[in-house]
């Protein structure tokens, strides 16, 4: 064993050297091949076939005649040594090759799209685009004075808001490329900050759902439990939808039958409109619950369900987030301490040096 080691150390060189040789004709091949050949425009061209499910509405979109993009899938194929669309009179189906190719090639474009907005910002920190995936029930809340807020400190930066619907795990507008970032009321804490392999997720304050009548309904004027309110004509989010499992699972712990969904909708413009006339009852988060109180007319029973989901800004892990991207996080992060109980505001001072 003493006179061995030498040995082991004389012999890595040569190892190493085997290696080399074995991969330079391929680093080789592929630059003459593929490096040479792949260019942007045609993978450009392949994300948008498989978009539209077929080359001739994908000719049309990108303004250009069926055969030329015909002719840019055949050379892409080509290209790579591999067969990436299958072609039926349906349209286009994709091979386990183009998957692939789906997948690391959105990334980096993704990522060269970052690079853009990177150079946008230094040359002008305040402009900027940002797009922002959110269900109704973030989107007609907690989101309103944090838009506001950056709105008012980034006032040339481009906000786009897109629905996503809850309660979901994959967040496919996330995982696309669609969009920067997703709010979430999720039904559980995440994991040291990670949602899944692919997600992170971090925390900004716990919602507390409450009861809500309107302030002349005949609820509004007695003193009532929950299960007083069995029978009375609820006005909720679908039963597949998180909230309404959260309202559920109240009714369940007591040991009482599921509430009367007389009206089932996504819509919070709509809930809100109902129950103040008096003829329904909802369960609101809070965050929602304190812009549209007075608005309203809405009222808040006494009735403790116990359900304080926590709202989260979900992000792609290991995609670069744009200095915007960021800007708009810290921005949520100072406006979800004003949906903390007893969590101090942000003095006005730093306000100014902001």
């Amino acid at each position: 064993m003493k006179h061995r080691r030498p040995q082991l150390l004389g012999e890595f060189p040569k190892k190493l050297k085997r290696v080399r040789q074995l991969l330079m004709p391929r680093l080789v091949q592929w630059e003459q091949q593929i490096g040479r050949r792949l260019r942007l425009r045609d993978l450009f061209v392949f994300f948008t076939v498989v978009e539209y499910g077929s080359m001739a509405k994908a000719a049309d979109k990108l303004g250009v005649s069926p055969p030329s993009i015909s002719e840019v899938i055949a050379s892409l194929e080509h290209a790579l040594g591999v067969r990436l669309l299958d072609r039926t009179p349906k349209g286009i189906t994709m091979t386990p090759y183009a998957k692939a190719l789906m997948v690391r090639g959105r990334a980096a474009f993704d990522e060269l799209r970052q690079g853009i907005r990177d150079i946008e910002f230094i040359g002008d920190p305040s402009t900027g685009e940002l797009t922002i995936g959110c269900p109704e029930s973030i989107a007609a809340g907690f989101l309103i004075p944090v838009i506001g807020r950056f709105s008012k400190d980034h006032p040339h930066v481009r906000v786009h808001v897109v629905p996503v619907r809850t309660p979901t795990v994959e967040f496919p507008e996330l995982l696309e490329r669609k969009i920067d970032l997703a709010f979430a009321r999720l039904a559980t804490n995440p994991v040291q900050g990670r949602l899944s392999e692919e997600l992170d997720a971090e925390v900004l304050f716990n919602d507390r759902y409450c009861v809500v009548v309107g302030e002349k309904s005949r609820w509004a004027r007695r003193k009532v439990g929950l299960a007083d309110l069995v029978d009375a004509p609820w006005i909720m989010t679908p039963l597949d939808a998180l909230g309404d499992t959260f309202v559920g699972g109240s009714f369940t712990r007591r040991r009482l039958k599921t509430p009367n969904l007389t009206i089932t909708t996504f819509s919070i413009h709509l809930r809100n409109h109902l129950v103040g006339s008096g003829e329904f009852i909802t369960a609101l988060p809070g965050s929602v619950f304190r812009i549209y109180r007075r608005l309203h007319g809405l009222k808040e029973l006494p009735i403790d369900l116990s359900v304080r989901p926590p709202v989260a800004i979900v992000t792609l892990r290991n995609r670069t987030l744009t200095p915007t991207v960021q800007s708009f996080i810290r921005c949520a992060r100072d406006i979800a301490r004003s949906f903390v109980p007893g969590a101090p505001a942000r003095s006005t001072k730093r306000r100014r040096l902001e």
